[in-house]
């Protein structure tokens, strides 16, 4: 009895043991979906380009408090060490004994030639102290600080666009995706119709209802619809594994777009009458405003050069010299000195003169540039305008065409049951009912692009 128990305990865990591998990879497997709002979400926060702009700004942001540095006191501590290797020699002029007051004392020591000199220094030279340096007046430093803010605010607005452009990749990304979704979708739906068709042109051909030509045909059609269904097939792979490097996830990932073009439907008319034109969140302007502003504080510190400056400094040290390296009989003198610099710039060549005018010219040529820029923001803004107009009208104009479609199929399918209608006008319409539903699909799919490259144009993030 405990052997047949520990027998099925056995059973059971090795159940589990071969069974736990394909948990795993139901696990691994499973279909995660996303809608728009949470793409753009994944973008913004995985995708490489976004984390680059903002260690940009992380990085302008240190430059910006390096800046004030020079505002504080500079100090510094030094250490010294000369070794001499030849001495320096001293002479001195004149008679030795020639002593004001007098003869020269008498002394053992023999008598010193003065052309010959005396030498100067010991072997070792040390010196350890410390100095300081403070800037009174400076009035570049101070202009600099102004630069390096709009530096800051350039980075950010850089990371701003960045984002712009991104979400609107993503959004156009997404787009495609469920283009190429619903494109599939209308392919299958006409393969589907197709197969019937052949299906029940087989029977009445095995009844002798129907020549052999209408089977034929039924086999054609759905031969013909096979590659254009493969080809949405891969298209919507290749959709999805573009917008998985745009949001920066594993392309293995198993993700699918939630939804369909027509979920947008209701919002075109209103989107399209309520949009603003302003081009005052321009990103592109904005930035080059931005280095507008960053010549013109340029400018101004490059006229600063020709005023003056003064600073505080001061020095504090030890010096010792001595022939050996004993350092305990060492004999250390102490040296300080405080002193103030003025710099008052006079000639350098005309350098100062040339470097204004050379900012000055650079001025003009960034104005010159925004114009045009504005202009070409202008003309953009007006193509995607006319883009959502033309689309609108494409989609009330397909929107009617697919309701037609599908009623003239309906009667086809009719006519052909009751024999009064051929199998190439069934095909006939279902061909243009597949194609009023791509264009149906399209004109949604071409109105939200241009929607997107508008946003992007206006500077708007949504």
């Amino acid at each position: 009895m405990h052997k047949l128990v520990m027998i099925r305990r056995l059973i059971g865990l090795s159940s589990v043991i071969l069974l736990f591998p394909s948990i795993i990879c139901s696990q691994e497997n499973k279909e995660i979906k996303i809608d728009l709002n949470k793409a753009i979400e994944i973008a913004l926060s995985e995708n490489p380009t976004i984390q680059v702009a903002n260690k940009e700004i992380e990085k302008k942001k240190y430059a910006k408090k390096g800046a004030y540095a020079p505002l504080f006191p500079q100090i510094n501590i030094s250490g010294d060490y000369n070794r001499t290797l030849k001495k320096q020699m001293m002479y001195m002029d004149g008679a030795f004994g020639d002593m004001p007051g007098g003869e020269a004392p008498e002394t053992d020591a023999p008598a010193m030639d003065p052309s010959k000199g005396i030498e100067v220094g010991r072997n070792n030279n040390w010196t350890v102290g410390a100095s300081f340096s403070l800037p009174i007046v400076a009035p570049i430093l101070w202009k600099s600080l102004q630069v390096s803010a709009i530096d800051v605010e350039l980075a950010v607005e850089a990371a701003r666009s960045s984002k712009i452009s991104m979400v609107n990749q993503v959004k156009k990304g997404f787009y495609g995706v469920l283009l190429a979704q619903d494109s599939y979708t209308v392919f299958k739906l006409s393969y589907d119709n197709a197969m019937l068709n052949y299906v029940d042109v087989k029977q009445k051909y095995a009844q002798g209802l129907v020549a052999e030509y209408d089977l034929i045909r039924a086999d054609v059609q759905v031969k013909n619809i096979e590659p254009n269904l493969f080809q949405a097939e891969n298209a919507h792979t290749l959709a999805l594994w573009r917008l998985k490097a745009l949001l920066g996830v594993d392309l293995e990932l198993n993700m699918q777009c939630a939804g369909s073009l027509t979920d947008f439907e209701a919002d075109m008319y209103a989107n399209y009458l309520a949009t603003d034109t302003s081009l005052v969140n321009n990103t592109d302007l904005k930035q080059i405003d931005l280095q507008k502003d960053m010549l013109g504080k340029t400018l101004q510190m490059q006229k600063f050069e020709y005023l003056p400056t003064l600073s505080l400094s001061g020095v504090y040290q030890y010096t010792s010299m001595n022939n050996d390296f004993k350092f305990s009989t060492y004999q250390w003198n102490p040296y300080s000195m405080v002193g103030v610099k003025l710099n008052i710039p006079i000639f350098a060549g005309g350098s100062r003169k040339h470097k204004i005018a050379q900012t000055r010219v650079s001025i003009e040529q960034i104005q010159l540039q925004r114009e045009d820029l504005n202009r070409n923001l202008q003309l953009a803004v007006k193509q995607q305008m006319d883009n959502m107009n033309t689309s609108v009208k494409q989609f009330s104009a397909s929107q009617q065409a697919v309701k037609q479609a599908e009623r003239g199929n309906l009667i086809a399918q009719k006519r052909y049951e009751t024999g009064v209608a051929t199998l190439l006008e069934l095909n006939d319409a279902d061909l243009s009912l597949t194609r009023a539903r791509l264009t149906f699909n399209q004109s949604i799919f071409d109105y939200m692009v241009a929607k997107s490259d508008l946003e992007k144009t206006l500077g708007e993030q949504k």
